[in-house]
């Protein structure tokens, strides 16, 4: 089953500096039907000005994802933790006991980013950060993985959730497949582009909610960017 959630029905919040959807309920956007997908509780869609960003604020027992589309983002942390995250690339955020960070667009341009928040599977932890440049080549076959908690990912950053995060471009006319194992579920967000996910057209940054599909076919409709949460 398919559940196609279309870009104009997210949450929206608009703070000048940042312009947010929000897949999920989260902040001041609530909807009952809108809780969390599996151990995926936030999917939000950012936009941060340049030369703005997140200010000092703590964390604690989550894992949470960057994505980052368009310019960087750049981190600071409680544990002594700074580096910058560019177009492409992710960052990982293990928040375990609590941190205190920080998250500015130092750039000239404008940040797109997708952040996504997983229920850890394990509390009370040592909080930890990582980001990771991963090679631009490996696009354009297949999805690969980003960051997983799963022993097989052993390429990829670590989270502490049963979860798997992983992303894709495809050009126009192009096919690629995702299978999930049995009792698993998906979402799917076009980061660009126009696609079709089995038989469901989805434009980009709609959300795509996937149960009971053991193998999903993602068709590009035009040159595309593809970012999928594998999910218990």
């Amino acid at each position: 089953m398919l559940h196609l959630r279309p870009f104009d029905s997210l949450g929206h919040a608009d703070h000048g500096w940042l312009d947010a959807r929000h897949h999920f309920s989260f902040a001041e956007y609530y909807d009952h039907q809108r809780m969390h997908w599996g151990n995926l509780r936030v999917w939000n869609d950012d936009l941060i000005a340049a030369g703005s960003g997140f200010p000092s604020h703590p964390h604690r027992d989550m894992e949470i994802i960057t994505y980052v589309r368009e310019g960087a983002i750049s981190h600071r942390d409680s544990l002594g933790n700074h580096g910058r995250t560019e177009a492409g690339d992710v960052q990982v955020m293990s928040a375990g006991t609590g941190i205190v960070h920080s998250e500015f667009n130092q750039e000239t341009v404008d940040t797109r980013l997708f952040q996504i928040w997983i229920m850890p599977d394990r509390t009370g932890e040592t909080p930890s950060w990582g980001t990771r440049p991963f090679p631009k080549g490996a696009r354009g076959e297949g999805f690969v993985t980003l960051a997983s908690g799963r022993a097989e990912d052993v390429d990829s950053l670590r989270i502490r959730a049963d979860a798997r995060l992983v992303a894709a471009t495809i050009r126009a006319g192009e096919t690629i497949e995702y299978r999930f194992e049995a009792g698993r579920r998906g979402y799917l967000v076009p980061a660009k582009g126009q696609i079709r996910v089995n038989d469901l057209l989805a434009q980009a940054r709609d959300g795509v909610a996937i149960e009971e599909e053991s193998v999903i076919r993602v068709q590009a409709l035009e040159d595309s960017e593809v970012v999928l949460v594998d999910v218990a």
